[in-house]
């Protein structure tokens, strides 16, 4: 049974689904949550995946304490109707973290996807980094991205043997899309119009921490979209009262910066493709950004994908005007930096990521050889 309930844990859950349902041998199970309702209905229809069970949670201004308890309610019936042998959760949201402690409490295995990723401060990001470390120790199989996460779980004292690194299944996601996108030709509105001889900065920010910060980020942005380059700003913006009412606050009507609604994940991957770098507080970005030769600049104190800072794809900044300035300053005007960036080889993956997770889960299940790719076979539970 994969769980998911948020566009981005869907993004990356949609290819370990259809790796699945590819198998044979494997029954793939379904179950959203529906924590992010209207963003998780687009991503499903795109990956034309149709849940077997809906438990559509949401509702307005919810709390962690509301998608809490109403995810592990909801799960505890129905792992007691559907009994898998298997859930598999992804990541560091809520959904992820509940789901887990309901197949924990039914003694029911929990396979981690996009196990391992730590920052030094289980405050930041928040609560995303409680959630990846709470489930972390609920898992009984922790499908780690990279090596760096495999060792960051080693550190925890998880068994050797439990831990397979298997490459981001966001990669095989987001390469998927933006062959689709080039192939059919996928419309983009909130590109429509753009000048393609100026260069195109793509902007998001919404993270709880960066909260109090948004005018902040929102002044800067201001300040870049007028630099003598004269550069093109898209910015989808979170609807989010703590985001949305700040943002068009001081930028709406700026000529400019282009805020529009939210972008579904196609829209985001052609965006993302036309654009010159990224700036943003994502997670997925950082690694998704780099596949394209994209430079991303992390609007964030800690970020979870050191992997990216060491390869030179990203480059950590925070949320200080001065530092956001001078960092996208330093992008658009000085082609020796932009190139190392643009140039680094991207760590998360090579598209591959969701094939070997379900090879390993048929390894764990029924004694399947072991996918080759595997530094570390897992052992069965």
């Amino acid at each position: 049974m994969a769980v998911m309930g948020t566009r981005p844990d869907t993004i990356k859950m949609a290819p370990v689904v259809h790796a699945l349902q590819a198998h044979p041998e494997i029954e793939a199970i379904v179950c959203v949550t529906a924590q992010h309702r209207q963003m998780l209905d687009d991503v499903l229809r795109l990956f034309e995946i149709e849940p077997d069970i809906d438990l559509d949670i949401m509702t307005k201004s919810q709390s962690l304490t509301d998608i809490t308890t109403r995810v592990l309610i909801g799960m505890e019936k129905v792992l007691d109707s559907w009994r898998p042998d298997v859930v598999l959760v992804h990541g560091d949201t809520t959904t992820s973290t509940a789901a887990a402690l309901a197949a924990f409490y039914q003694k029911i295995p929990v396979g981690h996807v996009e196990a391992g990723l730590r920052t030094s401060s289980i405050a930041e990001p928040f609560p995303e980094e409680a959630n990846r470390r709470l489930t972390g120790v609920l898992t009984s199989l922790h499908f780690a991205p990279t090596a760096r996460a495999k060792t960051n779980l080693l550190a925890e004292r998880t068994a050797h043997a439990h831990i397979a690194v298997t490459g981001n299944t966001v990669i095989d996601a987001f390469l998927a899309t933006e062959r689709r996108v080039r192939e059919r030709g996928i419309a983009t509105p909130s590109l429509d119009g753009l000048d393609p001889a100026r260069r195109m900065i793509f902007v998001t920010a919404h993270r709880r921490e960066n909260h109090g910060r948004m005018g902040e980020i929102a002044r800067a942005v201001a300040t870049i979209a007028d630099f003598p380059e004269h550069p093109q700003i898209v910015w989808p913006v979170h609807p989010s009262p703590q985001v949305a009412p700040v943002v068009r606050h001081v930028l709406g009507g700026h000529p400019g910066v282009r805020l529009v609604d939210p972008l579904n994940y196609a829209e985001t991957v052609a965006a993302v493709a036309a654009s010159r770098f990224v700036l943003t507080d994502s997670g997925g970005l950082q690694e998704e950004a780099p596949t394209l030769g994209k430079p991303v600049l992390v609007m964030r104190n800690e970020t979870e994908r050191p992997e990216g800072l060491e390869a030179g794809t990203l480059r950590l900044i925070g949320a200080d005007y001065e530092r956001i300035v001078a960092a996208t300053r330093e992008l658009l005007t000085d082609p020796v930096v932009y190139g190392r960036m643009a140039h680094a080889s991207n760590p998360y993956g090579d598209g591959r990521a969701a094939e070997r997770i379900a090879a390993g889960l048929l390894h764990v299940l029924r004694g399947a050889p072991a996918p080759a790719e595997f530094a570390h076979p897992l052992a069965a539970v």
